[in-house]
């Protein structure tokens, strides 16, 4: 955090051989903290075998360039996406041809070279409205003898029974005491929806839709008559969120 005004610090790398680039991409950078008042955080690489080598998770965005000597910029991505899956990733390119391959390393978007600043200033917008919709939310969640924190994406669905709340999850289930309408007002605006009276779902986990049932989490859920439509429409609308 910033120590002056307790303004959060953006990390950046920028992993460009081309020291050109390099000064370009840092200047554009330092212009939009004057713009916007974020701060950044920037690490330079000339190689993409400079940034993987003892990766660590320690940078919230990428700008990395594709071609470079040693290891292209599309191969560092694939070895960082296998340590780091949270990362925004920004391709830098003078062939729009690689950029296809950007999806399969979950690339947030590319700019060509030359770069312009208006198309970069985007790009970085985009990038920090990604990091905004993947930081995570934890639940305090009360059980015996204590409290449970909860990571609110590990969760696949609230179900309850009786009086009781059982949250599943990716690695088990723990239960509360408590009602849907407590865990609804404990989630917020967290992607979640009410499919019936016993049941409600995280639309991130949700994997398939077929007829009145839902396959969450493993698990195959029936949803209301009345709840069909309004849940197709909050998924696409989920959907459509995640992918922008």
């Amino acid at each position: 955090m910033n120590p002056e005004g307790g303004k959060r610090v953006i990390r950046i790398a920028i992993v460009e051989d081309d020291k050109v680039y390099q000064e370009q991409l840092t200047g554009y950078l330092h212009q939009y903290e004057q713009e916007s008042g974020e701060r950044f955080l920037i690490t330079l690489f000339t190689d993409g075998d400079e940034i993987t080598e003892n990766y660590g998770s320690n940078f919230d965005i990428i700008l990395m360039d594709i071609q470079m000597p040693f290891m292209d910029g599309m191969t560092a991505a694939e070895c960082i996406r296998g340590k780091d899956s949270e990362v925004v990733i920004i391709f830098i390119t003078s062939m729009p041809q690689f950029v296809m391959r950007g999806y399969t390393v979950d690339a947030l978007d590319y700019v060509l070279k030359p770069i312009s600043y208006f198309a970069f200033s985007q790009r970085i917008e985009r990038a920090l409205a990604r990091m905004e919709k993947r930081k995570k939310k934890y639940l305090a969640v009360p059980v015996k003898n204590g409290v449970h924190k909860l990571d609110v994406s590990k969760i696949t669905y609230v179900e309850v029974q009786n009086h009781d709340l059982v949250y599943h999850l990716l690695s088990g289930t723990l239960m509360t005491k408590g009602t849907l309408t407590d865990a609804e007002a404990a989630l917020g605006d967290a992607p979640f929806f009410r499919c019936n009276k016993c049941y409600l779902v995280n639309l991130e986990h949700v994997s398939s839709v077929t007829g009145s049932d839902i396959e969450v989490g493993g698990d195959v859920i029936q949803v209301s008559r009345s709840k069909k439509k309004a849940l197709l429409d909050a998924l696409n609308n989920y959907i459509n969120e995640v992918s922008k």
